[in-house]
């Protein structure tokens, strides 16, 4: 199990189903350490049947264990993430992803207001972004699935 680029390991780790809309495909991010964290966040056409597999189990949790618990981080890392890494002769971190999903972003030339909102970067917003630009999920995803 790999991680939705735009968002935290976290993140991913804390959502709940009753956060995720999956007719929509977005989830809402309720907890994070900055209020721009705070957001809707679209579902990528190709992650899209993972969000619903994990939808359905009916699970608190959209990631959890296979008991049901929530991932803590640690977990996540050592028995998913880094057994990955070394399959595909990889040395990068969970974070990494953030980092190439802009970039990718970048390349397909989405605005730079709708990837800061999809990561949650109001800090490099200006004012005219944060207090006047407002987006709904169809242009959020539309965004995401330019990648």
């Amino acid at each position: 199990m790999l991680i939705y680029s735009g968002v935290r390991v976290s993140e991913l780790l804390d959502l709940k189903r009753e956060n995720v809309n999956i007719e929509e495909r977005c989830f809402k991010v309720a907890e994070s350490k900055t209020e721009s964290g705070i957001r809707v966040v679209p579902i990528h056409d190709r992650t899209y049947p993972f969000f619903k597999k994990w939808y359905e189990d009916g699970n608190e949790y959209l990631l959890h264990t296979p008991d049901g618990k929530q991932f803590i981080y640690r977990n996540y890392y050592d028995s998913y993430w880094t057994p990955v890494m070394e399959l595909i002769g990889c040395s990068h971190k969970p974070h990494d992803t953030r980092h190439t999903c802009i970039s990718m972003m970048t390349e397909k030339e989405v605005s730079p207001t709708l990837i800061k909102k999809i990561v949650g970067h109001s800090g490099a917003m200006s004012l005219t972004e944060k207090v006047y630009t407002h987006v709904n999920v169809q242009e959020l995803l539309e965004a995401i699935n330019r990648i």
